[in-house]
């Protein structure tokens, strides 16, 4: 690997889970940063621009200058944003990247693999089940349509769920087991709690996504975001949890008909619904690609537990 220096690292998608834990990592290696949000997020150590990443020229002016751009954004868990929004902000950031010269690494997940026997890895075939996996493969290939033409220079990082530091915002161990369990609440666990379900630790993504930045030939590739195996099934996660903050590890499952029933008065959770394959079968998702180029080991599932307690302590 060849670190390059007096780069620009420009993140979209400032404020969310892996856009903080990025952010505070490039900060600490003395990186020059700028942060571009809707909000206007600030850090201090990082250049901070408002910017809607919908609209092509505010696009364009937050990119420009920058040798690597982060596409780190979420939006709204609403298919109908989805469908209007994601399209376009793919269109916009890897024109932009183009104009600017800038390389571009895409933060994905795994909705467009869908249902997989087995290991998800870096060649497992797009085959989404779902709507919002419809979108998610759309983009991808959007991306990567411009690679085999070589009009960009991009890397798409794929993680799985995530859970550890600033993952409050939308991880489902946050919401479901860490918040439950501190507050003295049964934790809860989707469909299924006795299979095996991935999650990737947020400070591995942001170690991950600085090495691949800094390493030219890691680019023009899908890359799995270093993720511990074996994965914990539902109840093991809750149990080493509920371990750590010293309380019994009392949870439910919240079954397929009650989320469905949920959902006709939540929209969040309607939206979840479709997504129920993914806690009803077993979900892998391997590294060994990152693991093996970089001799990366990804936290432990014991110790990123411990950690995000840790973290959300204080």
């Amino acid at each position: 690997m060849v670190e390059l220096e007096n780069m620009k690292h420009t993140i979209l998608g400032a404020g969310g889970s892996i856009g903080n834990a990025l952010a505070f990592k490039l900060i600490e290696k003395g990186e020059n940063l700028r942060l571009v949000s809707r909000s206007g997020f600030s850090i201090s150590g990082a250049e901070t621009v408002k910017a809607d990443i919908t609209n092509y020229d505010e696009t364009a002016e937050s990119v420009a200058h920058s040798d690597v751009t982060y596409l780190c954004a979420g939006l709204k868990y609403d298919i109908r944003v989805w469908r209007e929004e994601w399209p376009k902000i793919m269109r916009n950031v890897i024109d932009a990247c183009k104009k600017a010269g800038s390389r571009l690494i895409f933060f994905d997940n795994v909705y467009m693999y869908g249902k997989v026997e087995g290991k998800m890895t870096e060649t497992t075939p797009i085959n989404p089940c779902s709507k919002k996996g419809e979108v998610r493969a759309k983009i991808a290939r959007m991306l990567e349509e411009e690679i085999v033409k070589k009009n960009i220079t991009a890397i798409i990082a794929r993680a799985a769920d995530l859970y550890g530091p600033w993952s409050t915002k939308s991880s489902v161990p946050w919401i479901m087991v860490f918040n439950n369990l501190m507050n003295g609440k049964k934790a809860q666990w989707l469909v299924n709690d006795h299979v095996p379900h991935s999650y990737t630790y947020t400070a591995d993504c942001a170690d991950a996504l600085y090495l691949l930045a800094n390493d030219p030939i890691s680019f023009n590739q899908v890359w799995h975001m270093p993720t511990s195996n074996p994965a914990p099934d539902g109840k093991t996660f809750i149990e080493m949890t509920a371990k750590e903050l010293g309380v019994a590890p009392k949870h439910m499952v919240l079954s397929k008909t009650m989320v469905r029933i949920g959902s006709i008065f939540d929209r969040t959770i309607a939206e979840i619904n479709e997504m129920l394959y993914q806690n009803q079968y077993p979900y892998y998702f391997d590294s060994t690609k990152f693991n093996t180029r970089y001799a990366f080991t990804p936290k432990s599932y014991a110790d990123g537990i411990r950690e995000t307690i840790e973290f959300l302590r204080k």
